[in-house]
């Protein structure tokens, strides 16, 4: 991952740019099209923010059929495509090449249809994720996927990413919740994938397009599965002196087969970082924090609090505040939310996404932070604990190339720890450009091979965002 590598831009595009951009705002409406300098700036970069390229130009449909012309177009004029919802990707998803443009989905936010009895809803994909759940929670529904960038992430994006979020750890991800697409191809055709319903027939081409990072086509509709609210939600903030502690007690709430619907888990930094910006209530005098959520009724919320407080207390937890309110509710929840944006106000910071198996928790937080000791760098964790989804938010300065170099040198080896352990280098991020060039850790040749075969029947050309995902070779680079 250190020193990312990116591509040398095709010379003969680049020669042609001015007929390409000339040729694309001429056959599409203007709104639909950025050709100059600073209106692509907007666009050459993603939340990785230390690498960023200028696109050839950029291209904003407003409909599937908009969609289907952009990509005839691009593959008419030999040029990349680089597929953009709303830039969150925290792992270089997003991030496009000179000779490459970029079709971003954010004027395609509509939601088209609610369908409560059969427990569905069609978006199109540059919707916002949590748009959908206010969209319907006064009828008593919400959609489940929740990434703590929901306010700004789109649809489109969890489909290419296969997003989580905090409450997967009982709701599950996105491929979980997701029931069809529709998808406009590499030759710029239209195809329509599953639909509403519940247990579509045929082939699973879902299980392929969701996680593909853009690289099989553009998804511009989505069914989504919607479920109802819960009676009750209450959160809780549970404080321990020892870091391991806190970890065990998590392998051990798991273990005893409790399955709240969230469980967080933020270190001292975290927590002192995130409580000077949202000022949400948490303890300041922990060395560890797990924020766990159980739902139901009151007598099932008191009942599964009472069986996790028993764990916790079995392992050091010194502090327990269950919230009394709604309104404290949210602000704890916030305080979580924000915990991303709250770090970037001190510092630059890689925010890893390795997955290991709860049990090696302890194991996995101790390495972390003596690798980035080693390094010479601070480390902030924050996580979803229940599924081992970890977030070790690793501080550097961007502006001195030694410290960026030494930040990516340590994620690299935190990132190979996590699949020696039994794990895997991405849960809910993706592989994008921070972690492409360290897919032969967790894959062998012949199954990046037979991954590369099966993205070939999509995209024969490879244009489909080039250069992520698989390691890239020595000749391009």
């Amino acid at each position: 991952m250190s020193a990312i590598r990116m591509p040398t831009p095709d010379p003969a595009i680049l020669a042609r740019a001015d007929a390409i951009r000339a040729a694309l705002a001429a056959a599409l409406p203007a709104e639909c099209v950025v050709t100059d300098e600073a209106g692509r700036r907007a666009f050459e970069t993603d939340a990785l923010t230390a690498y960023r390229r200028l696109p050839l130009a950029v291209l904003l449909p407003r409909s599937t059929e908009e969609t289907a012309l952009a990509l005839k177009l691009c593959r008419q004029h030999g040029v990349n495509i680089v597929p953009r919802g709303a830039g969150t990707s925290l792992a270089g998803g997003a991030v496009p090449q000179e000779d490459a443009v970029v079709v971003g989905l954010s004027k395609m936010n509509r939601i088209l249809e609610v369908n409560y009895a059969d427990r569905y809803a069609r978006v199109e994909a540059g919707v916002t994720n949590l748009s959908i759940s206010e969209a319907m929670a006064a009828d008593g529904f919400f959609y489940a996927p929740d990434p703590s960038s929901q306010l700004a992430c789109t649809i489109g994006g969890n489909v290419a990413n296969n997003s989580g979020g905090a409450h997967c750890l009982k709701y599950g991800v996105t491929s979980n919740h997701l029931m069809g697409v529709r998808l406009v191809t590499f030759e710029g055709e239209v195809v329509d994938i599953g639909g509403p319903a519940l247990d579509p027939a045929g082939l699973d081409f879902l299980g392929l397009i969701c996680g593909a990072e853009g690289q099989l086509g553009i998804v511009t509709e989505v069914f989504v599965r919607i479920l109802p609210l819960a009676e009750g939600a209450r959160p809780a903030l549970f404080g321990f002196d020892d870091a391991e502690d806190a970890s065990r007690c998590v392998a051990a709430i798991i273990g005893a087969g409790i399955l709240p619907v969230a469980m967080e888990y933020m270190d001292n930094l975290a927590i002192e970082i995130t409580e000077n910006f949202a000022h949400a209530g948490y303890p300041l005098d922990v060395e560890a924090m797990l924020i766990i959520e159980c739902e139901g009724s009151t007598p099932e919320i008191d009942a599964e609090f009472a069986r996790i407080l028993e764990i916790a207390h079995a392992h050091g937890v010194r502090v327990v505040r269950e919230c009394q309110s709604a309104m404290e509710a949210a602000q704890i929840w916030k305080g979580r939310k924000s915990a991303f944006g709250a770090t970037g106000r001190i510092a630059d910071y890689i925010c890893m996404d390795g997955t290991v198996p709860t049990g090696r928790l302890p194991e996995a937080l101790r390495r972390v932070g003596e690798i980035c000791a080693a390094a010479g760098l601070r480390v902030a964790n924050v996580f979803h604990a229940g599924d081992g989804n970890m977030h070790p938010l690793i501080l550097y300065n961007v502006n001195d190339p030694k410290e960026q170099e030494k930040a990516e040198r340590a994620g690299e080896e935190v990132l190979a720890m996590s699949v020696e352990l039994g794990g895997c280098l991405t849960g809910e991020h993706g592989v994008g450009l921070e972690k492409r060039d360290l897919m032969s850790k967790q894959y062998t040749p012949q199954e990046l091979a037979q991954q590369k075969a099966v993205r070939a029947v999509f995209d024969p050309e490879g244009r489909f965002n080039p250069a992520k995902v698989f390691p890239l070779e020595e000749r391009a680079a």
